[in-house]
């Protein structure tokens, strides 16, 4: 009897042990959601815009219609864009008592950039936990000052963005009426009392997020992830050397506008645009990334290519420019990523015994 209540528990804890590894190891819907839908989309907006294109122009464009040396030029701003990137997260560590190797940072930013084009924003989690298995850096800390640094770039391409509408009102506003943006209009439909209610609703979202935050934190390992997440945002106010970040912040753009400025002098038809045009295309494209494609595959394009047209560029050689230059800038940074991958795997694991760091 005893035998037979024993092999009953067995099975029973057998069959929940089995359910639960089948519900772990099964993509959920919203998983699988947050996976296609930015493939969708993004491919939605490509077909609109290619479903009519002439293919044999595009094979011309890249034989004898492009001056590669311009591209190849351009290529080494993508990789150093990212590589300052490493070096600024390094920095952002150091107030926190982390220090990982600077070779880490890099190969776990070229790694993160790689695994987004998949999961569009999953490279920013994947090299916290990139730093955390090779250097032994706290996950939470460093995804506090990959927020910081979310943060410092945002400002700096509002600042960007100011200053390049400012200088181009009209251009901006033609591009608005193009893309079917009206304020306007959409200001016209708003009454009084809609401005209260969208007050009112902003006010109760609030209210939720500050009751909801409360509740968290009675749980201790979600109020420590708070605190480190929080302690990383705030570290920016202890970084050494604030000039040196500063400067890799401002390198970092420097580096993305200039992968994108030289691949104008590829083409005939947008040589002769001048940098005013590649800052407002530069700029207009950066706010269409934010759109979760894979590398903002859809958006960019259609934002890119209105701006040209604007510019007196004809939409056939248009879609074909920004076709190339997406399409290029996109393999140069799965190169780096597979890059990432061949080289960690050859990366020994920082060890802490006695107080000494391992090597390399």
């Amino acid at each position: 009897m005893e035998t037979s209540k024993i092999i009953r528990h067995a099975l029973n804890f057998a069959i929940k042990r089995a359910q639960t590894e089948l519900a772990l190891n099964l993509p959920s819907v919203s998983k699988l959601f947050k996976i296609a839908f930015p493939l969708v989309l993004g491919g939605l907006i490509l077909w609109w815009m290619y479903r009519d294109f002439d293919w044999n122009g595009l094979w011309d464009a890249l034989n004898d219609g492009m001056n590669w040396t311009w591209m190849w030029l351009s290529m080494p701003f993508g990789v150093l864009a990212q590589v300052l990137r490493a070096a600024r997260w390094r920095q952002a560590l150091e107030p926190l008592d982390e220090r990982p190797r600077l070779s880490s940072c890099v190969h776990a930013v070229f790694l993160s950039y790689a695994s987004s084009l998949v999961v569009p924003r999953v490279g920013e989690v994947l090299r916290c936990g990139v730093l955390k298995k090779y250097d032994g850096t706290s996950f939470t800390k460093s995804l506090g000052t990959v927020v910081t640094e979310r943060m410092v770039d945002s400002l700096l391409m509002l600042l960007l963005a100011a200053l390049t509408v400012l200088l181009q009102v009209k251009v901006f506003m033609v591009f608005f009426a193009e893309t079917g943006v009206s304020f306007e209009e959409l200001a016209g439909r708003f009454s009084a009392a809609g401005y209260w209610v969208t007050a009112a609703c902003l006010l109760v979202v609030l209210v939720f997020l500050a009751v909801l935050a409360k509740r968290l934190a009675w749980f201790n390992h979600t109020r420590n992830l708070l605190r480190n997440v929080v302690d990383g945002v705030l570290s920016l106010r202890n970084v050494r050397h604030v000039p040196i970040y500063i400067m890799y912040s401002l390198g970092i753009w420097a580096s993305y506008f200039l992968h994108f400025y030289l691949t104008f002098y590829c083409f005939s038809y947008t040589s002769g645009l001048g940098i005013t045009a590649a800052l407002i295309a530069f700029v207009v494209g950066t706010f269409a990334v934010l759109v979760p494609t894979p590398n903002g595959a859809g958006p960019w394009h259609f934002a890119v290519k209105t701006i040209l047209v604007l510019y007196g560029v004809c939409e056939s050689d248009a879609v074909v420019f920004v076709l190339i230059v997406h399409t290029l800038q996109t393999l140069l940074v799965i190169l780096f990523g597979l890059y990432a991958a061949g080289a960690l795997a050859f990366t020994r694991r920082r060890c802490l015994v006695g107080g000494e760091d391992g090597t390399e």
